[in-house]
C-alpha cells in the first residue's frame, strides 16, 4: 500500500474520540422516569455502523452539557491540545455545544475538531446519534484544521453555529436573521 504523506505518521491516521456525555449517552430509568448516565454507547454504535476507522477513545466526563463548567471546558481544551492525533471528534450535549466549540476554536490550533451530539438518546431507538456520529467521523477526515459542529448531516464552523431552540436544529448564525 502506498504511503500517504497527508496522514500523520505519529498516529497512523488515528482519530481521537473524546466522550463528555450529553443526550448521546443517556439511559432511561423506567421505574424512576429519569434520564441518567451509565456507560458510553459509542462502542455499540460504532459496531452497528461497522466502523473500520482507527479510533482512540477517552471518556472525559459523563454529564449533561447544561451542567458543564468552565473547568470542564478547560479539561476538554487540554485534552485536545495534548492529543497526538490531529483529528478529534467530541461527543457533547447539544444545549451548550456551541459554547464549547467556540472555546476550542479560540484555544486550540492546527487540529480538525468536530463536536457532535444527539437530540434523542441512543437507547430510545429513534436517535439521531448514530447518523450524527457517522457524519462527524466523515467530516473530521475531510475538513481542514478548525473547529466544527456536525449535526443532521451538516457541519458548521464553531464561530458561526447556533442552536435554533424553536426547531431543535443547528444552523449558521446568519440563517436565523433572514
Amino acid at each position: 500500500m502506498p504511503h500517504n504523506s497527508n496522514v500523520d505518521a505519529a498516529t497512523n491516521g488515528r482519530i481521537r474520540v473524546l466522550i463528555t456525555g450529553g443526550t448521546f449517552d443517556k439511559e432511561y430509568d423506567e421505574i424512576g422516569g429519569k434520564l441518567f448516565f451509565k456507560d458510553s454507547h459509542l462502542p455499540e454504535m460504532l459496531a452497528l455502523g461497522r466502523c473500520k476507522l482507527d479510533l482512540e477513545f477517552r471518556t472525559l466526563m459523563m454529564i449533561d452539557s447544561l451542567e458543564m463548567t468552565e473547568a470542564d471546558r478547560d479539561i476538554i481544551v487540554e485534552q485536545c491540545r495534548a492529543a497526538s492525533e490531529s483529528r478529534i471528534v467530541i461527543t457533547h450535549g447539544t444545549d451548550t455545544m456551541e459554547i464549547t466549540a467556540r472555546e476550542l476554536a479560540e484555544r486550540v490550533e492546527g487540529k480538525t475538531i468536530v463536536l457532535t451530539g444527539a437530540m434523542i438518546p441512543y437507547k430510545f431507538g429513534s436517535s439521531d446519534g448514530l447518523f450524527n456520529l457517522g457524519s462527524a467521523l466523515a467530516f473530521v477526515q475531510t475538513l481542514p484544521p478548525a473547529v466544527y459542529v456536525a449535526m443532521n448531516g451538516r457541519y458548521f464552523q464553531a464561530e458561526r453555529v447556533q442552536k435554533n431552540r424553536q426547531t431543535g436544529t443547528f444552523e449558521d448564525k446568519d440563517t436565523q436573521s433572514r
